[in-house]
């Protein structure tokens, strides 16, 4: 099939390697100019150098809406788009534009997670799973029929970036693989559930800063979704920020007040935590590694010197 991908960072490169590797013929490219965003920085493998080293033609867009790239597009005169991390919407003429439809590669197990970073968010949230869909796109966004989907289990002590490699190695088979049943001929997919659907939106620098009132585990889910290169979760101590580089759930349980630095355990440093701490029926976030303001990592027995005080939300 004669193919243009549309497709950003490591996930479209990915998407363009199995492509290029595959039988399938691929015409034109389009992906986003560099960006400056914190999250976009980080996977940042370059779709179009990969296509102009293999000869494709590039095409650079924030949003793919103007007529110039509508009749590009109409040229290449393509069977299937195939879409993998675009940024933005992809309007109706463009993605019903091929004969066989787009198909778009997400990098979670819809209907859950549609959206942005799914794997922190779900990594946040105690998913058993994370995994790669292909599905058909419609007018909804993440919403069309399902082609092909592949799951990775999620380990106690996976982080976000321990499940991007996982998931990542899912893109080319799921890409092939959704690609050789269209081919093929087969039209009918699987319906999405939607009363299952969630949409997550970009993370920023308010979704990483540690909030004292959630249970411990949750906040240890967070400190590992938030796992190098992703920056990590922060939180200020006598008004300086620190990021807690690793942590776990204390064994024993604390109660008083959410953000108390309380008790040396183990080799970490148990801080009160949860919205009903004050009952001692919680588990402690027991920090064991931190960075401090001027990037000195250390483990946080060393960092807090003394017991006492509180870690807050703000300075």
């Amino acid at each position: 099939m004669r193919v243009v991908m549309f497709g950003y960072q490591t996930w479209g490169h990915r998407t363009l390697q199995a492509l290029l590797d595959s039988e399938h013929d691929v015409v034109t490219v389009v992906t986003h100019p560099k960006s400056e965003h914190a999250y976009e920085k980080i996977w940042s493998d370059s779709v179009a150098d990969l296509a102009e080293k293999h000869g494709v033609p590039v095409i650079i867009r924030n949003r793919p809406d103007d007529e110039e790239l509508f009749e590009r597009l109409k040229e290449a005169d393509p069977d299937i788009i195939v879409a993998n991390n675009w940024r933005t919407w992809i309007p109706p003429r463009i993605y019903g534009l091929p004969r066989r439809g787009t198909l778009n590669v997400h990098d979670s197990l819809l209907p859950k997670y549609a959206g942005f970073s799914p794997i922190i968010w779900a990594v946040i949230n105690g998913e058993p799973e994370v995994g790669v869909t292909a599905h058909l796109m419609d007018e909804e966004l993440d919403a069309g029929d399902i082609v092909l989907q592949r799951a990775v289990t999620v380990g106690p002590t996976n982080t976000a970036t321990d499940l991007f490699h996982k998931t990542v190695d899912l893109i080319a088979p799921v890409t092939t693989g959704a690609l050789d049943l269209i081919a093929s001929g087969q039209t009918e997919f699987t319906k999405q559930d939607r009363s299952q659907a969630t949409f997550f939106h970009k993370r920023a620098e308010e979704d990483i800063r540690i909030n004292w009132d959630w249970p411990a585990e949750v906040l240890e889910r967070l400190v590992r979704a938030q796992s190098a290169p992703y920056p990590a979760a922060f939180t200020y101590h006598k008004g300086r920020r620190i990021e807690v580089v690793s942590a776990v759930v204390s064994q024993g349980r604390y109660g008083g007040t959410p953000g108390r630095i309380f008790y040396r355990e183990g080799d970490g440093v148990v801080i009160v935590a949860g919205a009903d701490a004050r009952t001692g029926r919680n588990q402690g976030l027991a920090l064991t590694r931190v960075r401090t303001e001027d990037g000195r990592e250390l483990p946080a027995t060393e960092y807090f010197t003394s017991m006492g005080g509180y870690l807050t939300g703000r300075p």
